[in-house]
C-alpha cells in the first residue's frame, strides 16, 4: 500500500466518522481555511477548553482534529476575525468596482478609437 492509499483510507476514515457521529471534524490545516482562524489560534482554543479536539493516527502519524462547526462559531465571535473578514470583503469589493471601471474605460477607450478611425 502506497501513501496516496494510505492517505485516501484515511480522510475515508475521517468522513465516514464524521458521517456517524454527526458532525465533521476536520484536521487544524483545513479548519484554518475554512473560517480564517490561524492554526496558532486553533491550537490555542483547544489548549484552554473553547474548542474540543481529538488526536486520530494520521497518514503521517497522529493528527490533531478540531469539529467544523464549533471552530466556526467561536472564529464568528471573535472581533479580530470578524474584522478581518470585513476587510476581506471590502477589499474584494473594491476590487470588483475597480474591475468594472477598466472594462468601462476599455469600451470607451475602443468608441474613440473606433470614431478616429
Amino acid at each position: 500500500m502506497d501513501w496516496e492509499d494510505r492517505l485516501d483510507d484515511w480522510e475515508l476514515e475521517l468522513e465516514l466518522t464524521a458521517q456517524i457521529e454527526d458532525s465533521q471534524w476536520v484536521t487544524l490545516e483545513r479548519a484554518a481555511a475554512d473560517t480564517g482562524a490561524s492554526r496558532a489560534a486553533l491550537r490555542s482554543w483547544y489548549r484552554t477548553g473553547q474548542i474540543p479536539s481529538r488526536l486520530v493516527d494520521g497518514p503521517h502519524g497522529p493528527q490533531r482534529l478540531v469539529p467544523l462547526v464549533m471552530v466556526a462559531a467561536r472564529a464568528e465571535a471573535s472581533p479580530r476575525l470578524r474584522r478581518t473578514a470585513e476587510r476581506r470583503l471590502a477589499d474584494e469589493a473594491q476590487l470588483e468596482l475597480l474591475r468594472h471601471r477598466v472594462d468601462q474605460l476599455e469600451l470607451r477607450l475602443a468608441a474613440l478609437e473606433q470614431q478616429r478611425g
